[in-house]
């Protein structure tokens, strides 16, 4: 049997060192090494196809056959805090975490506010969904634990906010209302309601309480929340979905509306 290497002996030390991604100063810390060794190590295995450079700095493990086991990035989320952050897995994706519908996404949904590309982007053959989203609306998450690795995720009440405000992050409009009615469902008690409308304030959009006002009134919430909604209109018209056509104004709630949901 071939016997391993030093070099292969050290990368296996690296790796049950680190939960899924790789950087300089982890293989400083897991093997002893100065920066400047430590960069060089990790070049050079990026070079032989060991490990695969992400970004800057930042790298995966690939399949080293040579290790006699399978190393792969198992979970793709334990790249958002590495390369977006500050950010959060929103959108369709934590519709899926907190099991808010039954629908299974191949791509996962970032909103950061980091300056950085926005749109469709890939990294480790993942598809990712990536959104700016300004300071002040950066609250409404929790904390989930990757092996080392923590990365924010929106909660159930920020979850629908943000695909209220863009039903595309929610998979389309008529997927979104599909998943606030499941919200209703699931988060029906008056302290959820409070929260939601709690969160609604503190983003202080007034397009954002036309859309949800419309929506749980469509889907019969309770009467003093869609009420409390109303009466935070602003003037001016929204439209519910931007990306839609043939839209009717619902003048109640002044918004646009599509046609297909403007039968009220």
């Amino acid at each position: 049997m071939k016997s391993i290497s030093n070099k292969q002996q050290r990368l296996a030390v690296l790796l049950r060192a680190t939960s899924g991604t790789i950087r300089v100063k982890d293989a400083m810390a897991a093997l002893a090494l100065d920066r400047q060794h430590a960069s060089k190590l990790l070049a050079g295995w990026h070079n032989q196809g060991a490990i695969r450079r992400v970004s800057h700095g930042l790298y995966v493990p690939v399949q080293p056959s040579s290790l006699g086991q399978t190393q792969v990035l198992e979970d793709p989320w334990v790249l958002v805090p590495e390369l977006y952050e500050p950010a959060y897995v929103g959108g369709w994706s934590a519709l899926e975490y907190w099991e808010l519908t039954e629908q299974l996404f191949r791509s996962v949904c970032v909103l950061t506010h980091k300056r950085t590309v926005y749109g469709e982007t890939k990294h480790q053959g993942i598809n990712f969904f990536i959104k700016y989203i300004s300071g002040k609306n950066f609250f409404g998450t929790k904390t989930l634990w990757r092996g080392s690795v923590k990365i924010k995720i929106s909660d159930p009440y920020k979850t629908m906010l943000d695909i209220i405000d863009d039903p595309y992050l929610g998979a389309g409009l008529q997927h979104s209302q599909d998943c606030l009615s499941e919200f209703k469902k699931i988060y029906s008690k008056q302290s959820d309601l409070d929260q939601l409308l709690e969160y609604a304030i503190q983003i202080n959009n007034g397009a954002l309480f036309k859309k949800l006002g419309y929506l749980s009134e469509r889907l019969e919430f309770k009467a003093s929340f869609v009420s409390a909604c109303a009466k935070r209109l602003t003037t001016g018209y929204a439209y519910l979905d931007k990306r839609s056509e043939n839209n009717k104004l619902i003048t109640r709630w002044r918004l646009w509306v599509p046609q297909g949901m403007s039968n009220d």
